[in-house]
């Protein structure tokens, strides 16, 4: 590649815009939008599998607008009007597509490059468990911009017609957008078509659960895929016959007949869990999983002293850890219980955003009375549950108060647990005790409604 031609069309060229207008895209749906990438468990800048994937969420964007600005730079020739003389320079056709791709090329993997570091900058400072499982993700979606803006250039300049790169913009969107995995469920399954097809989509979902990745045979499938579809590209791009850009068309129907043979058929085995991240790491009774290891120093105390708390009012039945849950479940799954552990997940912002005394009350509350009903970004589990965790929360501790980081106000749970709570502490003591013992019991087997058995009700 001559570098003086390559300076040229750096300063000239589309190719410029096309990494600019890509990153600020990429900026502007990161930090103008308060989307799902900042909130719940995993944000784009919490961890590295996170960074990974949310970045990857945005090709459902980036991918298409590739294309189409490689479309935009393949209509150069045409515009110029100057294809049948650049046709009968001795200048092979070949060479000049390496320049004109080469610059494309640049600047898309530079835009995606600097949006990865700007967040992996934050995810140092945020995490201490580190790893490179991560990159095959990144890297492969920089193959997907660089194989879409190859492609785009190849078609533009077969079919030059203003209408191509919009027309491509909208095909790629439609087709990322049908073929993609949604994450909301236990096991990630294919929005339309069999799990093989939605994976030939370079984007992916909404990452909602910290523990999984994509497994190796999907990298390795969409590497094949996406390397068919830039050899493709580029042979659309340098072909001057007819004969020529229909040979072009080989490449990317052989790496997607290969990569269909690759890519996992069954849908359990697209994204896994990572053990390593999953792994509890302990301080005496309280455990949390290795990728929020950065967080047991605050969770340990308050952990304990809940232990302590729960151990004096259930005895024997008490639980006697403090677990982080790393099991997978869909949207609106009921959590995992335990009856020996306090199980939490950091997707639960009650217990993910209190602090001291705060988290003593709310794992306490957790252990007397586990939710049926999750609570997460996007579940809102049930104002019962959450006055029943106040009332048993607030029986041992002597006061009643509402938890904090609840989407349910706070002025709701006082008025649904202020009368129950007054009516358990007339009762008699043994009579308290029986009622909290049995809500705890109903809590745990979500057998009955906690609230109900406290205020004098029975389980189901």
């Amino acid at each position: 590649m001559n570098g003086r031609v390559l300076r040229i069309e750096l300063r000239r060229s589309v190719a410029p815009w096309a990494g600019v207008v890509s990153l600020c895209v990429a900026l502007a749906f990161l930090y103008l939008v308060s989307g799902p990438w900042w909130k719940g468990s995993a944000p784009w800048t919490s961890q590295w599998t996170s960074l990974a994937l949310w970045t990857r969420f945005l090709l459902a964007v980036l991918w298409p607008l590739a294309l189409a600005l490689g479309a935009l730079q393949g209509l150069r020739d045409h515009r110029s009007r100057m294809t049948e003389l650049l046709t009968s320079t001795p200048r092979p056709a070949r060479q000049r597509a390496v320049t004109t791709a080469g610059a494309t090329v640049i600047t898309l993997t530079a835009a995606f490059t600097l949006v990865v570091l700007l967040g992996a900058v934050q995810v140092i400072g945020n995490t201490e468990y580190t790893h490179l499982g991560w990159l095959p993700i990144s890297l492969v979606a920089v193959l997907a911009l660089v194989a879409g803006a190859l492609l785009g250039m190849g078609i533009g300049r077969s079919l030059p017609s203003p209408l191509t790169p919009p027309a491509l913009a909208v095909a790629a969107f439609v087709f990322v957008n049908l073929l993609r995995m949604s994450t909301e469920s236990a096991v990630p399954t294919a929005v339309s078509g069999p799990t093989g097809v939605a994976l030939l989509s370079p984007a992916v979902d909404e990452t909602l659960n910290v523990f999984l990745t994509l497994s190796a045979p999907v990298h390795l499938g969409q590497t094949v895929w996406l390397l068919g579809m830039a050899v493709t590209g580029f042979a659309l791009l340098a072909a001057a016959t007819p004969r020529a850009r229909l040979l072009a068309l080989a490449p990317v129907l052989a790496g997607a007949v290969i990569a269909l043979l690759v890519l996992p058929a069954d849908p359990r085995r697209v994204y896994v869990v990572d053990e390593a991240a999953a792994a509890q790491v302990c301080d005496g009774p309280v455990c949390v999983a290795a990728v929020h290891q950065e967080r047991l120093p605050d969770l340990a105390d308050p952990g304990k002293k809940a232990l302590r708390h729960l151990r004096d009012v259930l005895g024997g039945e008490a639980p006697t850890t403090v677990r982080e849950s790393t099991a997978q479940r869909g949207i609106f799954d009921a959590p995992e219980r335990s009856r020996t552990a306090v199980l939490f997940d950091f997707g639960d912002s009650v217990i993910a955003d209190a602090e001291g005394e705060q988290l003593t009350r709310a794992l306490l509350g957790q252990g007397m009375a586990p939710v049926c009903f999750a609570r997460s970004a996007r579940e809102s589990g049930t104002v019962g549950e959450l006055a029943a965790q106040g009332v048993v929360a607030g029986w041992v501790l002597g006061d009643l108060r509402p938890f904090e980081g609840a989407m349910h106000p706070q002025s709701a749970q006082l008025a649904t647990a202020g009368p129950v709570f007054k009516e358990l502490k007339a009762l008699p003591w043994s009579e308290q005790v029986a009622r909290v013992k049995a809500a705890h019991t109903a809590a745990v087997s979500c057998s009955g409604d906690p609230l109900t058995i406290l205020d004098g009700g029975t389980a189901r």
